[in-house]
């Protein structure tokens, strides 16, 4: 049997690129860890928990950011 690449295993070991973890989040928005996560528990910010794992869209991060920027428009 054939082991699998080292591609592989790094492929399988990451997130997609379209789930962010809550420190890439944290470094786009130069915000906080509590700041982020005040976010996730308010619904202003849309994630999906994975076992223990939470991850945010990178839809959901830019849906915040078109919000936010709509509403300080008003």
């Amino acid at each position: 049997m054939a082991s699998p690449s080292i591609a592989v295993l790094h492929t399988e070991a990451t997130p997609p690129p379209d789930l962010l973890t809550v420190p890439q989040v944290m470094a786009r928005l130069q915000l906080g860890r509590s700041a982020i996560y005040d976010l996730l528990r308010s619904g202003q910010l849309a994630s999906i928990t994975l076992g223990r794992a939470r991850r945010i869209p990178t839809h959901a991060l830019t849906d915040f950011i078109r919000t936010r920027l709509e509403q300080e428009a008003v």
